[in-house]
């Protein structure tokens, strides 16, 4: 069974009398083990792609399903279940709630999904080289600093998905070569990885690489 599966899905915006057709029939699939980049330039429908993946927006037309369940056509509150139980998603804006710590925002993820677990929290913060930052406010992290942290948040319970929109944007190439290890390793634990990116460092490590242009897919 597919970690994920999203078929022909459409999402349309509107302003005033004009229509912007965000996504075309955007239709794909992501195995388990499988790190599946998204390419394509800024305006192509990856953010769009990913929000209606995770369930933060509804497709106007199309179905995503999660290790067989329906996302789409569902309540809010049905979503927010299914997604604390398969997703890690890593936003552009960030995940951290700016009034805790790196190392509350973590705790604070693996206690809304009842996994609290000390040993985890501080495996990551170490596997990410935050444990010396764990005490600071996201206001006071550098940019790579803030990577790592919001990683860390979607990496807290072990997501079977991990769905990550420029993960590595704006990062040194150290930086981005610790965030890179950390798809990898999710590879080798039958962890599914889809990934939104500009990064050529970041897509030669894909398994599969998808190009979208427009909001439909197209030829790399």
């Amino acid at each position: 069974m597919s970690a994920l599966e999203a078929h022909e899905l459409y999402r349309f915006f509107h302003i005033g009398d004009d229509e912007t057709a965000a996504l075309r029939g955007v239709s794909l699939t992501v195995s388990s083990g499988e790190i599946v980049a998204v390419m394509g330039p800024s305006g192509s429908g990856k953010s769009t792609l990913l929000s209606c993946i995770t369930g933060l927006d509804e497709p106007d037309a199309g179905r995503v399903e999660v290790a067989g369940k329906r996302l789409t056509r569902r309540p809010e509150v049905e979503r927010a279940r299914i997604r604390a139980r398969y997703f890690g998603i890593v936003l552009q804006a960030g995940n951290l709630f700016p009034h805790l710590t790196a190392e509350q925002n973590v705790r604070f993820q693996m206690q809304l999904a009842g996994k609290l677990d000390e040993r985890r929290l501080a495996f990551l913060l170490d596997s990410i080289e935050l444990s010396h930052r764990a005490s600071a406010f996201p206001t006071e992290l550098s940019g790579g600093e803030t990577a790592r942290a919001s990683l860390a948040v979607a990496l807290a319970t072990d997501p079977p998905l991990l769905v990550a929109d420029e993960p590595t944007a704006e990062v040194d190439e150290g930086t981005e070569k610790r965030l890179i290890e950390h798809f990898e390793a999710r590879r080798m634990s039958a962890r599914a990885t889809l990934l939104a990116t500009h990064s050529e460092a970041l897509a030669r490590k894909a398994d599969r690489v998808i190009w979208l242009s427009d909001g439909r897919i197209v030829d790399g």
